[in-house]
Parts: structure tokens; sequence; C-alpha cells
């Protein structure tokens, strides 16, 4: 599938200022990248930076943890995270991508919650609906990131899909960084499910807040 840049503009937030860039795929969907310090790159003309890699986090869209601050996940804290340290740095981006739910859509991931409230863990719950543990698809990344120049990155991730997607197609990851936030009891599962049995890189600072959630 391809991607196109549509337009950008200025985002003033509480964080400070970004950069806002619309991308949008052949069937109409929307895509957003937030950058600090990453001017767009004419691609014809462009050389090879001499700058260090910037911090880039792929976020997946959560209205309910980004806009409505569930606890039931750690979207939005990792989201704020996120904003909050490419800023102090100085030069990064954040590639929020349009795939509500691991790729699964809102509705669905409703009817998932429904049944993690009789006792189901998320990815048990995605499977009971018939619906894959996990829908995302990380391809869009690749035109965001030649759109600003960057073929280098220090990914803010614990999710070593991404690590392994942006490596196969030519982003060089030159070091993960650990986003660990927003650990509370009512998530402690669901970050559990994610380390056990999704292979997310959670290790014994996870065990550290949840016990000081407790």
């Amino acid at each position: 599938m391809s991607y196109q840049f549509i337009t950008s503009a200025k985002l003033p937030t509480r964080y400070g200022e970004f950069d806002i860039h619309i991308f949008e795929n052949e069937d109409g969907q929307e895509h957003v990248m937030l950058t600090v310090g990453l001017p767009v790159v004419d691609p014809d003309t462009a050389t090879p930076s001499e700058r260090p890699a910037p911090l880039i986090r792929i976020h997946s869209e959560c209205l309910t943890g980004d806009a409505f601050s569930s606890l039931k996940c750690d979207c939005g804290p990792q989201l704020n995270s996120a904003m909050q340290a490419i800023q102090e740095a100085g030069c990064g981006a954040i590639l929020y991508l349009r795939q509500e739910g691991r790729g699964i859509g809102l509705t669905n991931k409703i009817r998932a919650y429904a049944l993690q409230d009789q006792g189901h863990d998320t990815l048990d719950a995605n499977l009971m609906l018939g619906l894959p543990a996990d829908a995302r698809i990380y391809d869009m990344c690749g035109p965001m990131l030649a759109h600003i120049g960057v073929d280098a990155v220090r990914l803010i991730t614990n999710n070593p899909n991404k690590i392994a997607y942006l490596t196969e197609h030519g982003i060089n990851v030159v070091e993960r960084v650990p986003l660990l936030v927003g650990v509370n009891d009512m998530n402690a599962e669901y970050l559990a499910t994610k380390r056990d049995r999704m292979g997310h890189l959670l290790d014994k600072d996870f065990n550290t807040a949840i016990h000081l959630n407790k």
C-alpha cells in the first residue's frame, strides 16, 4: 500500500511545539507524525545526515487511553512521556498510527474489553472474538521517516516487533529506549500478558513498578 504526505503545520502542546504532518494511504486513512528538530528533506537532493539518531516513538492510536485516560492500559502515559522526552531531547518524532485496538478497531476493542471484564486476558479476548492477537502493521513508518530524512533511530519501545520491522526495512535501530510508565493495579495483568505471552521487553523494573503500586 502506498502512502503520501498531505500537509503540515505547527502544533503547540503542553510539552512544547511540534510540527504535525499528515499522511494518507490509498484508502484515505490518515496517519500523523509529530516532529521536533527534524526538517523535511528533498529526497532528490538529500545527503546522509551527520546528526545523532533521533528519538522515535511508534504509537498506535488508543482512544480510550490517549483521550480518555483509561487505566486499563499504559498507552496514554506512554504517549505523554514520549512527547516530553522528545521535546527534552530537541530532536525526534512520534509516528501516530491510526490502528486502534492493536489494529482490530474501536468496536472490537470494546467487545474485547467486555470479555476482559469476565476474567480473560487481552490476548485470549481477541482470539475468542476470532481476531488476531495483534493486527497492527508498520508499513507506513518507512515513508514517514523518509519524509524527514531519518534512516537511524533511537526507538522508544518495549515491543520487539517494532524493532524487527524497522530493521528489516532498512532503518537502523541504534538503541532501544525502554518505556515503563502508567503502571497501576488496573493494568498489571494487561502488562504481564504483554511480557509473558507477547514477548514485550518488560523486565525486573516492571515487577518493581507493580510492587510500588500495590
